[in-house]
């Protein structure tokens, strides 16, 4: 059940912390983009919705799954503290019981870390995207 332990640590940390670079990766390349769009260069509504939303759906997959990644780690934690508790017996050290428990609960942790501000930057980028959008309907009237 060790290589538990670094399936946890490694596996699911780090599949999290890939979820936060692509995501904060993501978030910044939109930001830079809507920074840069001029409206008027769009003759069609939906081509500018579509230049607009690309990639958004990406970062609100990560911001949906990662709370729940999170709680897989923890169950997995969890689940190796109790192995190591039935393998030990009632002699265990409640010690060892209680950092097992709070190295588990870490996973749960970095997947709300990395949920967060991925919600804040989706709404926050929604929010630019429907500006814009009326931006171009002032602009060109209703489509």
């Amino acid at each position: 059940m060790e290589w538990l332990q670094g399936f946890v640590d490694y596996g699911v940390l780090g599949f999290l912390l890939l979820m936060s670079c692509i995501s904060l990766g993501i978030l910044l390349e939109r930001w830079l983009v809507f920074r840069d769009v001029r409206v008027e260069t769009f003759d069609d509504k939906r081509e500018l919705e579509l230049a607009l939303t690309d990639k958004l759906q990406a970062v609100a997959t990560i911001a949906a799954t990662a709370p729940y990644i999170g709680l897989f780690g923890t169950v997995l934690g969890i689940m190796f503290t109790f192995y190591s508790m039935g393998s030990e017996g009632f002699g265990m050290d409640p010690a060892k019981i209680m950092t097992g428990l709070a190295m588990a609960l870490k996973a749960t942790a970095m997947g709300l870390l990395v949920a967060i501000p991925s919600v804040a930057g989706y709404n926050f980028l929604q929010r630019k995207v429907k500006t814009l959008m009326l931006k171009w309907e002032i602009q060109h009237g209703p489509a």
